[in-house]
């Protein structure tokens, strides 16, 4: 009797002994498995923070930079289906119905539909080059700012890029459209302006006292009598107001053409060195093909140009769209 007491008091203790191991065992494992959890937890708020930021980013171009554009040929197109919808094709005659008296000349065009002379040459000529020297006749087709839009012109400087993007802006649809980007040169590097150039920032209305020079033109400029276009090149559009954040005054800057420098032989010709760099005194800097661009479109016009550091801290007007329905 006393053996099987013994043995009867062993196997109770041998299976607490199971017992406890299993409940430790079990226990560790339960352990084992909030510890993996509280190691992963931590983990889901970054992944969080990160879709927040990416989803509060706003830039005005889906690449995040100033696209590499130019479709300013949908101004002169008189294909309907590639033409912008501020635009339209009519034919010359020198009977109208608006002019009564006297025939109408590509002038009365010209500030009838608030289009100038220069763009309607422009779109007479059929690789939509401006000449002067054309001459418009009966039947003669051509492209014309629609009098039923009311359009402003918008650039854009993007101080940091060299860069400067040109707009249209619809008001009746509020569509903004990008038509070019252009490579441009700026004022030279000062830290202590806001720009940290001699360019400065802000909002500004262009003037429509614009001027154009050709070899040989001379004029004042800093109290000497030079050529001008050594130092506006062929074109020079001013700064006429300050509308927003201006950091100076508008008078003294403006859009104009590279200054043209004396070459090897002494003859001048364009310094298109200045163009994507900072060496200017705070005007905006363009090559003499593309300034003379802009000058045929935008005379007629309100123009604003509006200068930032980085093009993402615009503020300009509309919904910006790739293809504006018509």
């Amino acid at each position: 009797m006393a053996i099987g007491r013994i043995l009867l008091i062993g196997s109770t203790v041998l299976f607490s002994m199971i017992g406890i191991t299993a409940v430790i065992k079990k226990s560790r494992a339960h352990d084992e498995k909030i510890t993996r959890q509280i190691e992963i937890k931590p983990t889901l708020p970054v992944i969080m923070q990160q879709k927040i930021e990416v989803k509060s980013t706003k830039p005005l171009s889906l690449n995040g930079d100033l696209p590499c554009i130019d479709r300013i040929y949908q101004l002169f197109s008189k294909n309907p289906a590639s033409q912008f919808p501020i635009v339209e094709t009519i034919s010359y005659s020198s009977s109208v119905s608006w002019l009564a008296g006297r025939p109408a000349w590509l002038n009365d065009y010209a500030d009838y539909y608030q289009t100038p002379s220069s763009f309607i040459l422009c779109s007479l000529d059929a690789k939509g080059e401006y000449s002067s020297q054309r001459r418009i006749v009966e039947g003669n087709r051509f492209n014309v700012f629609r009098r039923d839009k009311t359009i402003e012109f918008y650039l854009l400087v993007d101080v940091s890029r060299c860069k400067m993007g040109f707009y249209y802006f619809d008001s009746g649809t509020n569509e903004r459209v990008l038509l070019k980007t252009y490579s441009i040169g700026l004022g030279k590097l000062d830290a202590s302006k806001p720009s940290g150039s001699l360019t400065p920032l802000g909002k500004y209305l262009l003037g429509k006292r614009v001027a154009t020079y050709q070899l040989e033109s001379k004029g004042i400029y800093q109290n000497k009598t030079v050529e001008m276009i050594t130092v506006f090149g062929t074109h020079w559009i001013p700064f006429e107001q300050e509308i927003e954040k201006a950091s100076e005054p508008a008078k003294g800057y403006g859009v104009q053409g590279s200054p043209w420098i004396a070459d090897s032989s002494g003859q001048l010709a364009e310094d298109l060195t200045c163009i994507g760099g900072y060496n200017s005194n705070g005007c905006i800097r363009l090559a003499s093909k593309d300034i003379e661009e802009l000058f045929l479109i935008v005379t007629t016009k309100p123009t604003f140009i509006e200068i930032v550091k980085d093009f993402k801290e615009a503020t300009l007007p509309g919904i910006e769209v790739a293809a504006p329905s018509r």
